[in-house]
């Protein structure tokens, strides 16, 4: 489960813009909140199935975004670079300090992205 939960943060993260303002407070309220269907059910004033099903499509449509468009898997490649780059400067190399703090604004540049 947690390993669910963070997957759909992440993906959250990346296409909220395209999803309804209905989905993205139910998915906040699950996912980043903690939120139980019950507690959303009661807030929005629908019934406990009708966030359930409302959560599920939400769901099944992020992972359709992320297999379609990739945002979140190329991400993953740019921040598994990142560390091959840090692991690849040797530690005799003159700019070794500047390579690092450019790859750490790189991954700073990144975070900004996604938030």
């Amino acid at each position: 489960m947690l390993e669910k939960t963070v997957r759909m943060n992440s993906l959250f993260d990346f296409y909220q813009p395209l999803l309804t303002n209905k989905q993205r407070l139910y998915l906040e309220r699950y996912y980043l909140d903690d939120f139980s269907l019950g507690e959303i059910s009661e807030e929005f004033n629908v019934s406990r199935q009708a966030v359930y099903d409302n959560i599920r499509r939400t769901e099944t449509m992020l992972e359709e975004y992320e297999e379609k468009l990739g945002l979140y898997k190329k991400y993953q490649e740019r921040l598994a670079l990142y560390e091959q780059l840090k692991l690849l400067a040797p530690d005799d190399f003159p700019g070794r300090a500047q390579l690092l703090e450019a790859i750490e604004t790189l991954e700073k540049l990144e975070e900004e992205g996604v938030s």
